[in-house]
């Protein structure tokens, strides 16, 4: 199933997706809901953010090639981590697709994308095994967890170099019965691939980062998790660019960037 979330004359509503049509959901997919005879073209649709989440979690480094890329580009020698690390991220950064990423006028740069898969929680948990971890999925979505390396180096919570408004697009749609470690990301700039990987090298699986976070605090509906990139996240990005994240399951997260004026 495939569902999206809407605005249509004002109104704002969730939808089951079939090719290039929308059918009206009454209710959300995080409770009770019945697919209606209320029909529209998706490209008369305003698409946004799949869900606004109550909690929004991140991995930390979770694949090896990005290590190594990341210890190649800054002189590091930074270690595969011995155990899953779990960050966070600010929902008020995140935009739909479709939607502009600003670069802050201020922004030394470089900014760089980070193309990833995002496990969206359908139901309330917690202690949950890894065994049982998928148990509280409704789907996945695609995200881009833009960056900006030079404050990244510099914030230690990395509350700019993460989370300025619009550096979290998210959707197009949340897509159910995937395999999460079994998918494949790419990431294009101005329409050439940059960079493609498979959800399978995760160093920890989304059953483990779902299990681990859950011991410790109550998942909620519409939570989501981020599970982390693969490889080089370049070119940088500057503006006039258009940065797409894609999965053929999922679809295409679209966004143009553009950076502010002083």
């Amino acid at each position: 199933m495939k569902f999206g979330r809407f605005e249509h004359h004002g109104k704002i509503f969730y939808g089951i997706v079939e090719g290039d049509a929308v059918h009206e959901l009454d209710g959300s997919p995080f409770d009770n809901h019945l697919k209606t005879d209320r029909r529209h073209a998706l490209a008369a649709l305003k698409t946004l953010v799949p869900c606004m989440p109550y909690n929004f979690y991140c991995a930390g480094l979770n694949y090896a090639a990005h290590i190594e890329w990341a210890n190649k580009r800054t002189g590091g020698n930074r270690k595969l981590p011995e155990k899953a690390d779990v960050g966070y991220r600010s929902p008020n950064a995140l935009i739909a697709a479709g939607e502009t990423i600003v670069i802050p006028a201020d922004s030394p740069g470089p900014v760089q994308f980070e193309g990833e898969l995002v496990a969206v929680i359908g139901k309330k948990a917690r202690k949950l095994s890894e065994a049982d971890a998928l148990s509280c999925v409704l789907g996945y979505t695609l995200g881009n967890d833009l960056s900006e390396r030079t404050w990244q180096k510099e914030d230690r919570t990395l509350w700019r170099a993460k989370n300025c408004d619009a550096f979290k697009p998210m959707g197009p749609f949340i897509v159910s019965g995937l395999d999460p470690m079994n998918l494949t990301i790419s990431v294009r700039v101005n329409g050439k691939t940059a960079s493609e990987y498979s959800t399978s090298k995760m160093l920890f699986s989304a059953q483990h980062f779902i299990s681990r976070i859950s011991r410790y605090m109550t998942l909620h509906p519409g939570d989501v998790v981020w599970l982390g990139t693969d490889g080089a996240t370049e070119p940088d990005l500057k503006d006039g660019d258009v940065v797409e994240i894609c999965n053929d399951q999922i679809g295409v997260l679209r966004n143009p960037v553009v950076r502010a004026k002083a």
